[in-house]
């Protein structure tokens, strides 16, 4: 629950999460009802060995809104970016740009997961659906990936507005499926290797508005 964030020229090394981005758990964040907001993450090296470089959630009942993610390096990691979040959260994940990245050793590149984290006791309310929305992955290149992506949204809230432009993994030879999909749409421009057929779109409203959102970065003097 943390708000005007800005995480610059470091260089991290991890057991687990490098950055972890969170808001609160279930219905405690959803009372408390404060957002991470307006954060800022670029020129980082970061490494997680047994989680992701960069996550947003699980516990993130409160939202997480306007982050922008630029000119990072991630190696040697489990996951590279991961979206975090189950049933019973309730919140938001939304507005969220990662560009100017580049990846080394991952074994899944970007990862987006409904059915992820634990709950704190039994009130939490299960008819609470967590929001993903508006996600842009733009201008990254990753080599040695095991799964390009890997988008597990929720049946009742699909996850949506999930654009991927200007992105080219070289995936291993011994990978069986580099993208894996459910629950979710979004748009695709330049994308290598070619994603699942949720995220082919280039025309859809989700493409608009993502392009709409990297245009107001690109304007804005962010922290």
């Amino acid at each position: 629950s943390s708000d005007n964030v800005c995480i610059e020229d470091c260089i991290i090394a991890m057991g687990h999460d490098a950055i972890s981005l969170k808001s609160g758990w279930d219905e405690y964040g959803i009372a408390y009802g404060r957002p991470t907001t307006d954060v800022h993450i670029r020129r980082v090296l970061l490494q997680s060995s047994s989680g992701s470089s960069v996550a947003f959630g699980s516990e993130m009942s409160g939202g997480i809104s306007n982050v922008q993610v630029e000119k990072i390096h991630l190696y040697d990691s489990l996951n590279g970016i991961e979206f975090r979040t189950t049933k019973g959260r309730g919140g938001y994940i939304k507005q969220i740009v990662i560009s100017d990245a580049e990846l080394y050793n991952i074994n899944v590149a970007f990862g987006a997961c409904g059915n992820c984290g634990s709950h704190p006791d039994d009130d939490f309310d299960p008819d609470a659906l967590p929001a993903i929305d508006q996600i842009t992955f733009k201008d990254i290149i990753g080599t040695n990936i095991t799964i390009a992506g890997n988008f597990t949204g929720i049946q009742e809230a699909p996850f949506a507005n999930i654009c991927l432009s200007n992105i080219s993994l070289l995936i291993n030879p011994g990978s069986y499926n580099s993208w894996e999909c459910s629950n979710i749409h979004g748009s695709s421009e330049s994308v290598f290797p070619e994603p699942c057929p949720e995220l082919e779109n280039s025309s859809s409203n989700s493409s608009s508005t993502c392009f709409s959102l990297i245009r107001y970065y690109g304007r804005a003097s962010f922290l």
